[in-house]
């Protein structure tokens, strides 16, 4: 289960960063099964397969979170191999809970923000984000939603795909290029994350282009995720770079593809963060001010 989870996150068949955690963390599972003559020995391979998994892919804040997590609340807490089985099936129980109780904590924030009416603009993948619409929706909320292709492997275009089985939500798909086109017509722009390091937004490639556009025009920029993917420190992002093939189908000469999967933009163009913990302006004191926001978007304490 381990080395399929490994492969599967490689590969990018699962998309969301927070779902990726879990079934990183779910996989760790596989390991009270496993016969061990020593407590030692299942604490070095605990270790040693969360390091595989957290590597699997480096930029997944939530991913290096719930490996260190999983491995700092079992190793030397257990005084035999029979109790560090029962401690790890019950930590990961408990971490993938408290991963999947974010998201969706999160996607209930970001639904109390949309108003009925309004237009959005999104880029990417981010299932916490068709979370919030399909919540939003559910309630009697009627959207329009642009989406971009997010190229080069167009997963826009599968959450175009899911937009348009939500009644009522008028979906329309456009390449990355023509963001700036349509962005006059948003009311704002609402983008999942990576993770947030210090200054640093990280999401799938092409949300720099949109987040300044958007900051040209006056649109607002909303980032819905986990406030678990808000780093103050431990971690140090590493970027993916995917196979040329994604780029170019045909082998060429003299040429060297680039192909990036995530990109920093400053998060001085961000100008909320609706996480499980609430709505967070990030360029605000270090502390970050948390408020509640309503339907008639009216802040209220925080």
């Amino acid at each position: 289960m381990i080395d399929e989870t490994v492969a599967e996150i490689r590969e990018m068949q699962t998309h969301s960063s927070s779902v990726v955690a879990v079934k990183a963390t779910r996989a760790l599972g596989a390991l009270v099964d496993r016969e061990y003559v020593t407590l030692a020995e299942f604490e070095r391979d605990l270790e040693h397969n969360a390091g595989v998994l957290r590597r699997a892919n480096p930029s997944h804040a939530s991913l290096h979170r719930a490996m260190r997590d999983v491995v700092d609340r079992v190793v030397d807490e257990a005084a035999s191999t029979a109790e560090a089985r029962e401690l790890l099936a019950s930590v990961v129980s408990d971490v993938a809970e408290r991963i999947e109780a974010g998201k969706r904590q999160a996607a209930a924030t970001a639904a109390e923000t949309f108003e009925d009416g309004e237009t959005v603009f999104t880029h990417d993948y981010s299932s916490t984000v068709l979370e919030a619409i399909e919540t939003a929706v559910a309630e009697g909320t009627h959207l329009t939603v642009y989406v971009s292709e997010a190229r080069p492997r167009h997963l826009g275009r599968k959450a175009a795909r899911q937009l348009a089985g939500m009644d009522p939500v008028d979906v329309h798909l456009l390449v990355d290029a023509a963001a700036g086109h349509v962005l006059d017509e948003c009311d704002r722009v609402v983008l999942g994350m990576d993770c947030v390091v210090g200054d640093s937004y990280y999401n799938r490639v092409g949300t720099f282009p949109v987040a300044a556009a958007a900051d040209n025009r006056g649109v607002t920029v909303d980032v819905v995720g986990s406030g678990t993917k808000v780093v103050a420190d431990g971690f140090r992002f590493e970027n993916e770079f995917r196979p040329p093939s994604e780029v170019m189908r045909e082998p060429v000469e003299d040429i060297t593809i680039e192909n990036p999967a995530y990109e920093a933009t400053p998060v001085s163009l961000v100008d909320r963060l609706l996480t499980d913990e609430g709505v967070r302006d990030p360029n605000a004191d270090p502390a970050g001010e948390v408020a509640t926001t309503t339907r008639d978007g009216q802040g209220g304490d925080p």
